[in-house]
């Protein structure tokens, strides 16, 4: 039981900072509701944070705010740019707590969707379903193209990594990489062969992450799939927090190792294609997340699920808002300012680990 208690301390690898946990939770979901704000506020036509308050309260109910705007503003913000930004919190939200699920199930603080080769998996799955034109499940299509490759590459990783039952870092890592590297490789090629250039230039910027165009329509399946995969990972917190003593150490409490990890590795599978499916591949921000909040709030995940994926909501919110803003009317793919971000932070990671 002291390897129990001792592990999560482990896994957060630095000293945690001694704030009350509700205290935490209301900073954060204040952070998300001001950085989902200033979101909507910002663009071509700036709008005063009073009306996008006034026009979002109005259409709760009629009686919470007396219309004083115009008919334009309430259709930029209802219809443009909110649809986006709780796209942006939803995704968010599902890379930050798939990378917490993914760094407790491979017991690896350098483990990510994009650098296991998840996010690549499920870029290929959406990439075929695009080039070729498949439509054989209707709007659910992609999705399930997403998450297909999505689990066919995490369990190739997973197998790549192991050797003898034993799974090093350095393993792990260099199977992601080379995974996701043939992966992308993959995705190239049929873009490029596909002989549609409209096709080519929409689904290499795709590849890129991006949130452009998002309406109501692509909001609510990876929202369900966010919603109903993060309640799963809070039900087995407890299995997930024995993960961090070890192998041996959760199966001689009753833990089904395999089958809990096999399981979880579909529910992560499932929240990743759903996501990429949307918003394309976009890296880092299941790697970053987590660590910073174990630095709040600690590795047990009953604390730290709900924490990440307010941080990570809020992150790629602020995060979509700089790459529409920065070099306006252009805009940034998502993707390149996450990896700016958190390919520094990633090389500080492992040379922290590497002094320790």
């Amino acid at each position: 039981m002291t390897r129990v208690a001792e592990a999560p301390a482990a896994l957060a690898g630095a000293r945690r900072i001694r704030v009350p946990y509700t205290l935490v939770l209301t900073l954060l979901g204040l952070g998300v509701g001001a950085a989902a704000t200033a979101a909507i506020a910002v663009g071509s036509v700036p709008l005063p944070p009073g009306d996008v308050w006034g026009i979002l309260l109005h259409r709760l109910h009629p009686a919470l705010a007396e219309p004083t705007w115009t008919a334009v503003r309430e259709t930029i913000v209802l219809d443009v740019r909110l649809p986006r930004v709780l796209l942006c919190g939803v995704v968010g939200a599902g890379l930050s707590v798939c990378g917490m699920a993914l760094q407790a199930l491979v017991r690896n603080p350098l483990a990510d969707p994009m650098l296991l080769g998840v996010s690549s998996g499920a870029t290929v799955g959406a990439v075929l379903v695009l080039v070729l034109g498949v439509t054989l499940l209707g709007m659910f299509t992609l999705p399930v193209a997403a998450f297909c490759g999505a689990f066919l590459a995490l369990v190739l990783v997973y197998f790549l990594a192991r050797s003898g039952g034993r799974m090093t870092t350095v393993r792990l890592v260099l199977s992601g990489v080379a995974t996701a590297e043939v992966l992308s490789a993959i995705a190239g090629y049929l873009v490029i062969t596909s002989g549609d250039p409209h096709k080519t230039e929409s689904a290499f910027r795709w590849m890129l992450g991006g949130l452009a165009g998002t309406t109501w329509d692509l909001v609510w399946i990876p929202a369900s799939a966010v919603l109903l995969g993060t309640a799963v990972l809070l039900g087995v917190s407890r299995p997930l927090n024995l993960l961090l003593a070890g192998e041996e150490a959760a199966a001689s409490l009753g833990l089904n190792v395999h089958r809990f990890r096999a399981t979880l590795f579909v529910v992560v599978a499932l929240m990743v294609g759903a996501v990429v499916a949307v918003s394309g591949a976009i890296g880092f921000v299941g790697l970053m997340m987590p660590h910073m909040v174990r630095l709040l709030v600690g590795a047990d995940h009953r604390r730290a699920l709900p924490a990440v994926a307010l941080l990570g909501a809020g992150f790629l919110i602020l995060t979509d808002l700089a790459a529409r803003s920065l070099i306006a009317p252009e805009e940034i793919p998502i993707g390149i300012l996450t990896a700016l971000a958190g390919g520094p932070f990633f090389l500080w990671l492992m040379r922290r680990r590497a002094a320790r």
